[in-house]
């Protein structure tokens, strides 16, 4: 059965159709780096990591870098993206921990996942 077919049917029975339709490649605006949030398990202390794209810092014992950071355009749903690596700072060179993107949106999607730390993505930095 086509999808015609059916929105015919389902509107001959009173039953009001909306299809939404998004494109396919979604719009993302890149931005120069992004505000992540790490916390210490141990301490319960949190801390707000403003990282430009290409920078390394230290957050405990993990070194963390961003390379990109894109959040959608203000007309669409807020959502922010960023490709992190977290690396283990006790050893040289730094053990690579994690590497990939993280969503500010959904965490769990794409989480870190260590004993001691958890570090998610807030937002992307302003120009």
């Amino acid at each position: 059965m086509s999808v015609k077919a059916l929105v015919k049917i389902l509107q001959g029975a009173g039953i009001a159709v909306c299809l939404a339709v998004s494109p396919a490649s979604a719009e993302y605006v890149g931005m120069p780096g992004a505000v992540l949030q790490g916390l210490d398990k141990i301490t319960a202390r949190v801390s707000e990591l403003p990282i430009q794209n290409g920078q390394t810092v230290q957050f405990g014992s993990l070194v963390i870098r961003v390379s990109a950071c894109n959040r959608r355009p203000p007309e669409e749903p807020p959502e922010a993206t960023a490709f992190v690596e977290i690396g283990d700072g006790k050893k040289t060179p730094p053990t690579l921990l994690f590497r990939g993107w993280m969503f500010a949106s959904s965490p769990a999607v794409s989480a870190f996942e260590h004993p001691v730390y958890d570090v998610r993505v807030l937002r992307c930095l302003v120009r």
